[in-house]
């Protein structure tokens, strides 16, 4: 199963990389390019390490130093307003 499909890496690549001693995600990602894109798969990839015994960096604290918005943080987008073509 594909953990990371910016970069190809799956579950298998991402185990190999934590039993040859990473244990963060950043370490991960030196190992491997998972991570290092759009980030999605950075929650799961912290999950095999937490599996794994390793002390995955919390989401929010990672999430902000990737740039990324915190899901359950951002603000509800507005709907677009209608357009009503003028009359002629």
């Amino acid at each position: 199963m594909y953990v990371c499909m910016c970069h190809a890496v799956t579950e298998a690549q991402v185990k190999q990389k934590i039993d040859e001693g990473a244990s963060t995600p950043r370490q991960i990602a030196q190992g491997c390019k998972a991570g290092t894109d759009c980030g999605s798969c950075v929650r799961r990839i912290q999950a095999l390490l937490g599996e794994h015994g390793a002390r995955p960096c919390p989401t929010a604290r990672l999430a902000e130093r990737l740039g990324l918005a915190d899901p359950a943080a951002a603000p509800a987008v507005p709907a677009a307003p209608a357009v009503v073509p003028k009359a002629a």
